[in-house]
């Protein structure tokens, strides 16, 4: 039987922690806020989230909705505007953004040590080179959800199926700093599944329904489950077939339930941290 990885019970206890820092606080709360453009109805269910986590928690938060036809300028206006304001330790501008608006000018707008998505060039480079910085909340959330479960990540194999620049890049590099041996598989790998059959930590960020099956899976492999989709008869799933690898594998994140519950949990952690190192500075 597999050890399955709930990051939602991972997720209360990383909240607790935090709520437990913000009441022993000299001075005001972590203020986050969250720059959203337009009507997307998952970026309005994620924005709603992130504010009610924050709540919980005691942070302050702010939403600042802005409509489709907002101008690059004028988002790149409102985030010096925040860059500006003490009362913000971090700035998260939701995507996905509307099509005239260049995702990459935005990340770089937002200073780097406001910057709690961790997307910032600055932030990524600190990741690369091994400092300490700012960095995504899906990849940290999941090295945060194997070190509690005590899973050795050192001297491992690691497969990331999926070369994002939210999850799959940063996750290498995360795992990189544990001292497992990093591979990157994508699109264009030939023979995937035998690539995944090598892999003692196999990360899922593909993006397709239930691709990944049994016969891909290392005996005793660890799967983690970055994929939320929707199978043909609408049923929420990840990009392994649950079902199908579970006696195969020594630990699995279920889908929901999994991966999910870590994003906001780290931004939480994140901006907490954004805020303790712009008042020591």
């Amino acid at each position: 039987m597999p050890l399955v990885l709930s990051g939602r019970k991972y997720a209360r206890v990383v909240r607790a922690s935090i709520r437990n820092r913000v009441t022993e606080l000299n001075g005001s709360p972590p203020g986050l806020a969250v720059v959203i453009v337009g009507d997307n109805a998952a970026s309005k269910v994620y924005v709603a989230a992130k504010e009610k986590a924050c709540e919980k928690v005691g942070f302050h938060s702010s939403v600042i909705a802005l409509s489709g036809e907002t101008t690059e300028a004028d988002i790149l206006r409102l985030i010096d505007e925040l860059n500006a304001d003490d009362s913000v330790h971090g700035i998260l501008v939701q995507l996905p953004l509307p099509d005239h608006i260049s995702v990459d000018r935005v990340a770089s707008a937002v200073m780097p040590e406001k910057d709690v998505d961790g997307f910032h060039p600055v932030n990524v480079g600190r990741l690369w080179r091994g400092e300490d910085g700012l960095f995504p909340c899906t990849p940290s959330g999941i090295v945060g959800l194997l070190h509690h479960h005590d899973i050795v990540l050192s001297g491992k194999n690691a497969l990331i199926v999926g070369r994002s620049n939210i999850v799959g890049k940063p996750m290498a590099a995360l795992l990189l700093r544990e001292n497992c041996t990093v591979t990157v598989a994508h699109s264009r790998t030939v023979d995937l599944m035998k690539q995944c059959r090598k892999a003692d930590i196999l990360i899922a960020a593909v993006g397709r329904a239930e691709m990944i099956k049994r016969n891909w899976i290392k005996p005793g492999a660890v799967i983690v489950d970055v994929g939320m989709n929707r199978n043909s008869d609408g049923k929420l799933v990840g990009d392994v077939d649950y079902d199908d690898v579970f006696d195969v594998c020594s630990a699995i994140t279920p889908v929901p339930g999994g991966v999910g519950p870590l994003t906001i949990a780290f931004l939480l952690e994140n901006t907490f941290k954004a805020r303790t190192n712009l008042l020591a500075k």
